[in-house]
């Protein structure tokens, strides 16, 4: 059986790999989606080095560090998910920002289990 530590772990990878896939190489599309929902500039690069942040976070030795950084992704999805709920996007549109959201439950509570 295969350790819940290693689980987790890939799921922390998961979680930052899409993070990083999405600010980083997609950056383009998210500065057009967020223009097409009217928020301003500033709000999307905050969002943008917040995300970043609270993923590198995730990788930390210290748990309290890993509970901040997978709380601020859960803030994080939650926005994202009334955001897209609020702009009528369709339920696609809105899935990847409920699974980041469940990824980084998971990894919460555990770490919180954990310590």
């Amino acid at each position: 059986m295969i350790p819940m530590s290693s689980i987790v772990y890939t799921l922390k990878a998961i979680a930052a790999g899409s993070i990083f896939f999405v600010w980083v190489v997609r950056y383009p599309e998210i500065i057009e989606e967020f223009k097409s929902y009217d928020l301003p500039p500033w709000l999307r690069d905050l969002v943008g080095i917040l995300k970043l942040s609270f993923a590198f976070m995730l990788f930390s030795n210290d748990s309290n560090v890993t509970l901040l950084g997978s709380l601020g992704i859960i803030t994080l999805m939650i926005a994202a998910a009334f955001t897209h709920i609020r702009v009528k996007n369709p339920f696609s549109k809105i899935l990847p920002s409920i699974s980041l959201l469940t990824l980084s439950l998971i990894i919460f509570v555990y770490t919180y289990q954990t310590q």
